[in-house]
């Protein structure tokens, strides 16, 4: 009986390990779904295991001291919703949602979908193209620790200095240097990629060159675009809300607990589970519901997360400090080609 009984424990581990954590999760999510109506929580199909992986550290996420933050126009009319996804269709990168992978780029994803919509827009769409997330996680050595994490304002900082090519997303092989890193675990436009592998994926090599498996792409120097300025805008809502309408989406670091993964719809507030790390986003309006204000915001965890790849979170209120840590830049139109 002792030998069934130990046979039978050593051959379930894996089962009951499964079965623990589905147990766990259902938990969770009754729990969030029970204290509160403004969003609904569900099951993530994001590896638990590669939390922190998918994030930067806190202290990338720190919020603007108000000595750097410069004294810039509020609008004295701002609409009680706003989306500038209608007004801009007509930019490629407004309605695109794109996957960091199993890489702590948000910082650099986020960045890449901002300047691409801001350069559209000042262009009056003449720009029309997806920046190269790539160019900046690889090639930025100021910016941090390329899949462990950045900072969003030095991200926009290189941009000026440097500049960035053009790249959309790995499946896409869109432009110069396309994301290098491939989706894992993720079934997109009726592809099934492969689980995430055991080992975390490595900072991809900065190369001067263009990547792409198209031929067209053009060469590396001659595709660059760049910034004009970088700068923290600031934490005030009207400050925010005035910088997305003059000059389009803004990028914004907040800090990420347990109960955001579960995330599927409404208006996010922190309600429960500890804090895992900083996480930068695109910012590209706001509105209101039921009496209950909030920010639309653009993730980097695929269409499958969320509401199609977006969010709403709380707005007004600095909610995970997504208020105090928000950055932007100005294109020169002279030096993008």
């Amino acid at each position: 009986m002792k030998c069934l009984l130990l046979f039978f424990a050593c051959c379930s581990t894996t089962v009951l390990a499964s079965n623990l954590h589905q147990l766990l999760d259902f938990h969770e999510i009754s729990h969030i779904n029970s204290i509160q109506n403004s969003w609904t929580a569900g099951p993530s199909k994001l590896a638990f295991g590669k939390f922190q992986r998918r994030l930067m550290r806190s202290e990338h996420v720190k919020p603007h001291k108000s000595k750097d933050i410069l004294d810039r126009k509020v609008l004295e009319t701002i609409p009680e919703s706003y989306d500038v996804r209608d007004y801009w269709s007509q930019c490629i990168s407004i309605d695109n949602i794109r996957d960091q992978s199993d890489c702590g780029s948000c910082w650099a994803v986020a960045a890449a979908e901002t300047i691409s919509d801001r350069l559209c827009i000042a262009s009056n769409g003449s720009i029309n193209t997806f920046v190269s997330a790539e160019d900046l996680l690889s090639c930025c050595t100021s910016c941090g620790d390329g899949c462990d994490g950045g900072y969003p304002l030095q991200a926009w900082r290189y941009w000026v200095k440097q500049g960035l090519v053009s790249g959309g997303s790995y499946e896409s092989q869109y432009g110069c240097k396309p994301y290098s890193i491939a989706p894992c675990g993720q079934t997109v436009n009726g592809v099934t990629w492969p689980k995430c592998p055991a080992q975390e994926e490595a900072t991809p090599e900065c190369v001067s060159h263009c990547t792409s498996k198209n031929p067209y792409s053009s060469a590396y120097e001659k595709d660059k675009h760049y910034g004009l300025s970088a700068y923290p805008v600031g934490r005030k809502e009207a400050q925010i809300q005035s910088e997305i309408l003059q000059h389009g989406p803004v990028e914004a670091g907040f800090l990420v607990y347990s109960d955001f993964y579960r995330y599927k719809s409404g208006i996010y507030t922190h309600v429960s589970g500890q804090e895992l790390g900083g996480h930068a986003v695109k910012v590209l309006g706001w509105g209101v519901e039921n009496g209950t204000k909030y920010w639309l915001v653009a993730n980097s965890w695929n269409i499958n997360w969320g509401e199609k790849g977006y969010f709403r979170i709380l707005r007004g209120r600095n909610e995970c400090g997504i208020e105090s840590a928000v950055v932007a830049g100005i294109p020169d139109l002279t030096r993008n080609y």
